[in-house]
């Protein structure tokens, strides 16, 4: 049997002669040769996923799938984490927001799990899909008529669109009336940003909004999540909203993102329907890259190496996506056999409505803006430095601009796209450094649009409203 490898062995090329740092710009940079550098070491190896938190990293396909579906051995409850009981991980670590309990699905292990988790597939499942469709072509029309008449033709696409579509869908989804709707992207906004507060202000919102639905309950996921059999309570249905927010949007506003780069940009010369487009960018780009922290209740043993009960392991599903021993076997799996949405019990309960509205994102910029390309070459562009997710900084774009902004009643985003191509350039290449840092807000652009409507007062959700309104 192999022996555990001592975390010293490892090369002196590795910072400070000591585990792989899993995060900051040489991570971003360059996660793939961070990837490959562990599979020297097994299926597995031991990584600082933050400054003095290490982790179990497992970066094979079949051992992740290993971990995934064998919940008797490999449980989601954090509060027994071994460094963190112990008070070996720091108070301010940036970990503990990804790791530490919370009363949801996500964190939770048998009949609990099951009975919370119920509530949320269940509900979820009536969600109308020709209505989600519609609903994303609406946010994407209205996102794209804020840029689309700048008069330079130009727009930052991270912020200006793949990080607001989300916020809106999930808005709407959630039956959100325009000054709460307002709150709850403002609050999770500022928690993506570390704005502090922004949990008072999510808590606030979504509290408000569970009571009128107490009141008035109409046909939302809000009001289902409250009315099913497993009779959550208020705090539950808040905890199972809060975790759809904040699972669903960023690595949505990741996939679109990545998926509309990699078409922009030409980069695997993609002549392809969308639909392949984004399964492509889920193999090879997952948007949350390392997560879903498992704690053994016993000793456990992978490939050779043994790791201590309650210590946690992390599965690298970007890692186990492009594990060289699957490459000679992809073509013969599943398009949806990739790890992007997790496997088991705990595998994401919303994958389906995701990949729909990713789709009908892409779909959308694509077919509204016949000539948008990439102002930048695909691999100029800057990936935000973390371990948890694969999304880009910036995503400046040019196309032509429109003469007058599309309506509310435009169905510009119908039909498929899949024969759209494009070539980006290799001009502007100081473009994306001049770009605004990207605001998970989605507070829309911070310049005015030639052509563009006065916009009404209120935040992002009022304001797309009110446009559907036609006002």
């Amino acid at each position: 049997m192999q022996q555990p490898r001592d975390p010293h062995e490892i090369p002196p090329g590795c910072p400070a002669h000591g585990n792989v740092q899993m995060y900051g710009p040489s991570f971003g940079a360059d996660p793939d040769g961070h990837y490959a550098q562990l599979r020297a070491y097994g299926p597995s190896a031991p990584v600082d996923i933050a400054p003095d938190v290490q982790v179990e990293l497992v970066t094979s396909y079949d051992a992740a799938l290993y971990v995934l579906q064998n919940p008797a051995s490999f449980v989601r409850d954090s509060r027994r984490w071994n460094a963190l009981n112990e008070g070996r991980v720091p108070a301010d670590s940036p970990a503990l927001p990804m790791m530490g309990y919370r009363p949801n699905a996500l964190f939770s292990d048998g009949a609990a799990h099951a009975r919370l988790r119920r509530a949320v597939t269940d509900s979820l499942a009536t969600v109308n899909e020709h209505q989600l469709i519609r609903q994303t072509q609406q946010s994407a029309n209205y996102l794209i008529s804020q840029f689309s008449t700048d008069i330079r033709g130009h727009a930052e696409l991270m912020a200006e669109y793949a990080q607001p579509l989300p916020l809106l869908v999930f808005s709407e989804l959630f039956g959100c009336p325009p000054e709460i709707g307002d709150r709850v992207i403002a609050g999770i906004s500022g928690i993506f940003e570390g704005t502090p507060g922004a949990d008072e202000v999510l808590g606030g919102a979504l509290t408000e909004l569970i009571a009128l639905k107490r009141r008035r309950p109409t046909d939302d996921l809000t009001t289902r999540l409250m009315e099913h059999s497993a009779g959550l309570t208020d705090e539950e249905v808040l905890h199972q909203l809060v975790t759809l927010l904040s699972g669903g949007t960023a690595p949505l506003t990741a996939a679109i993102g990545t998926s509309s780069a990699l078409y922009l940009g030409d980069e695997w010369q993609l002549s392809l329907p969308v639909e392949d487009a984004v399964s492509q960018t889920l193999w090879n780009f997952a948007p949350i890259s390392n997560y879903a922290a498992h704690y053994p209740t016993h000793d456990v043993e992978i490939g050779g190496r043994v790791i201590r009960a309650n210590d946690p392991i992390l599965v690298s599903f970007a890692a186990a996506n492009t594990d060289p021993k699957l490459t000679e076997h992809r073509e013969q799996l599943s398009a949806k056999a990739h790890l992007a949405f997790g496997a088991g019990p705990h595998a994401c309960p919303a994958k389906d409505p995701a990949f729909m509205i990713a789709v009908t994102a892409v779909e959308a910029l694509l077919n509204q803006l016949h000539d948008v390309e990439l102002r930048v070459p695909f691999k100029a562009l800057t990936w935000a430095p973390s371990p948890w997710s694969r999304s880009l900084v910036t995503l400046p774009i040019r196309f032509t601009p429109r003469a007058v902004a599309q309506g509310a009643g435009s169905s510009g985003s119908a039909g498929s796209s899949g024969a759209h191509t494009s070539h980006s350039s290799n001009a502007d290449q100081a473009a994306q450094h001049q770009s605004a840092a990207p605001s998970p807000s989605g507070a829309g652009p911070s310049r005015p649009h030639a052509g563009a409507a006065p916009q009404p007062k209120g935040g992002l959700f009022s304001r797309f409203l009110a446009w559907t309104r036609g006002e």
